[in-house]
């Protein structure tokens, strides 16, 4: 839930794809990293104040830690993913600053799972204009809705023109 002090977001609609999505590569999401999760995400923006993307995940012994569950690392990405999401609604290009992890149950292995994440706040500076710091929550959930893991991320707004200038640069589509 929002805290008093959160902006209302009105989800917004990109034009112009974003860096990373120019990128295509992200280990996450990106359809051209032959490695990679190839998450595909459903955002719902329906109410502003409670924007969330959904994930629908079952992944294989290419991605064990313990004997028939999900390396912890991989769980990290997959929860990190799953807050990024939130962002492109929200109209801002941003990055993890900060993320903490519970492991509250082993993930399995060759199960669907369900990632979910949550925008809980964006707060206003003294003068009303955002903040760069946007907060977002996510967990990994059997489909019964138990939770096996769940995060809480901090993420930074960055003007995509800085990334640029520091050198990161995407291949045009």
């Amino acid at each position: 839930m929002p805290t008093p002090d959160a902006t209302r977001h009105t989800p917004a609609s990109m034009d112009t794809p974003t860096i990373d999505e120019r990128a295509n590569h992200c280990f996450g999401c990106g359809p051209a990293n032959p490695q990679g999760l190839h998450l595909t995400f459903t955002t719902d923006t329906s109410n502003p104040d409670q924007i969330t993307a959904t994930a629908r995940i079952q992944l294989d012994r290419m991605h064990e830690g313990p004997p028939g569950h999900i390396h912890g690392g991989i769980v990290a990405a997959l929860l990190d993913e799953a807050m990024s999401k939130l962002n492109r609604p929200l109209n801002v290009l941003a990055m993890t600053r900060h993320m903490e992890v519970d492991y509250l149950r082993p993930v399995p292995l060759y199960q669907p799972l369900v990632l979910v994440a949550r925008h809980l706040n964006r707060p206003t500076k003294p003068d009303g204009t955002p903040d760069r710091k946007l907060f977002h929550q996510a967990e990994i959930q059997r489909p019964d809705g138990t939770v096996l893991a769940r995060s809480k991320g901090v993420f930074i707004a960055i003007d995509e023109k800085i990334l640029v200038a520091a050198g990161f640069t995407a291949p045009q589509p």
